[in-house]
Order: structure tokens, then sequence, then C-alpha cells
């Protein structure tokens, strides 16, 4: 059973840093793609923006809004997904969420949520200015 939990999420002001975290347990795909996405207060589920991603061969992207800010990092050892954000906007204020798919792997379409068949639960970010 594939198992995502995140952590790391809180409150900050505008300009600090943040590092989420994201345990991963029961994996067995060997060519696969992990990204975090962020759903913005009164978005729907469908509209979840991709923020990063990163694949077992190194592949990475990086959402727009993002690029510069964020760092998408993995611990293989720790089976651990990372994503250090620093210079946080309030529009990054959003739940953020981990995901694996070994669809994205092959598609190479790394922000297309559908592609990612395991989600943790979120965890809220909250950047006040």
């Amino acid at each position: 059973q594939v198992q995502l939990v995140e952590s790391g999420g809180g409150s900050v002001q505008s300009g600090e840093s943040l590092r989420l975290s994201c345990a991963v347990s029961g994996l067995t795909y060997s060519r696969i793609c992990m990204g975090w996405f962020r759903q913005a207060p009164g978005k729907e589920r469908e509209e979840r923006e991709g923020v990063a991603a990163i694949c077992s061969d190194g592949r990475t992207r990086y959402g727009n809004s993002v690029k510069g800010r964020f760092t998408i990092s993995r611990d293989n050892a720790k089976n651990t997904l990372y994503v250090q954000m620093n210079s946080l906007k309030p529009e990054d204020t959003a739940m953020y969420y981990c995901a694996a798919g070994s669809s994205a792997y092959w598609s190479n379409l790394m922000f297309n949520q559908h592609h990612y068949a395991h989600w943790g639960q979120g965890t809220q970010v909250t950047v006040s200015s």
C-alpha cells in the first residue's frame, strides 16, 4: 500500500522560507515521477497547480510562478521528497500536496495531476504580508 505523508507546512511572513517533506512508503516503481501540487483557497481540486516535479531519471520541472524560489529534491535513502521554498509570497498560500505517478514518467506530462496515481493528504502553507 502506497503512502505519502506531507509535513513542514505552517504560517510565515512574506520573504521567509519553508521546507516541505513527503515521506513515501510502499512505492515499487523504478521509473516514476514525484511532484508537489498546490490548491489555493477557493480553487477546486481540478485546479491544482503543479509547483515542482522530479522523475527517477533526474528530470525536473518547476512552475513559472516558483522558478528561482523553490527547489525540489529527494533523498532516496530516506524515501523522502522535499521542496525548499524561499522568498515566499502571499500568493503561495495554499494546501500543498505530494504526489507520485509512473504515468507522468512516460508521458512527460509532469504537471498533469491525472498522471499521478498516489497522493498525500496535504500540508497547509500560509504566507502573510
